[in-house]
């Protein structure tokens, strides 16, 4: 980002409302029931102040995706298709947005890009995507229904002595670098 600009002027890369409302919504129904009993739309959008006709949408993409199984009638609703650790992130946000592609020329099909004829960058694209859906397909949809962790204590960085957290003292310095006071 260029200097003085703010996180505001550029476009960061994240997910749509609709999908990050659906692992909203599944996490919700992981946490109610897993896989083993019958939601229905209204109770998920009370627990989970989403509006009811976008649950209602996000089930029929998701039933669609076969991330749930959905019921019409008497005794009716739609459950979780496989167990919470068996359904990730990644399977979430593709049932939604579809292959996850960081760039179009990723999608050999296309070629809308107005320099793609000496682009040397187009053939590493489709590595970089296959890495980000690979991080998203570790994050199960059984983690993200669970109360986060406690963080781990970070290592210390290279060159760097470990902290004691007396925000007191000085800043640690870089080894080979000198402290500079204004």
């Amino acid at each position: 980002m260029p200097i003085g600009s703010t996180l505001s002027d550029w476009e960061s890369m994240r997910l749509s409302s609709l999908a990050d409302y659906a692992v909203v919504m599944l996490a919700a129904a992981a946490r109610q029931c897993g896989a083993s009993c019958r939601l229905n739309a209204t109770l998920l959008a009370g627990e989970t102040g989403l509006p009811l006709p976008t649950v209602q949408k996000l089930v029929s993409k998701l039933s669609a995706a076969g991330l749930i199984e959905s019921a019409r009638g008497t005794g009716g609703g739609f459950r979780l298709a496989r167990p919470p650790a068996a359904i990730s992130l990644a399977d979430i946000v593709e049932a939604i947005e579809g292959p996850i592609a960081l760039t179009v020329c990723v999608d050999s099909a296309r070629h809308d890009c107005a320099v793609e004829g000496n682009c040397r960058v187009k053939p590493h694209w489709g590595v970089v995507s296959d890495a980000v859906r690979s991080a998203l397909a570790q994050v199960s949809l059984a983690s993200l229904s669970n109360p986060p962790a406690l963080a781990a204590p970070s290592s210390p960085v290279h060159g760097l002595a470990p902290s004691t957290t007396d925000l007191s003292s000085p800043s640690p310095v870089l080894a080979g670098e000198s402290q500079v006071s204004f």
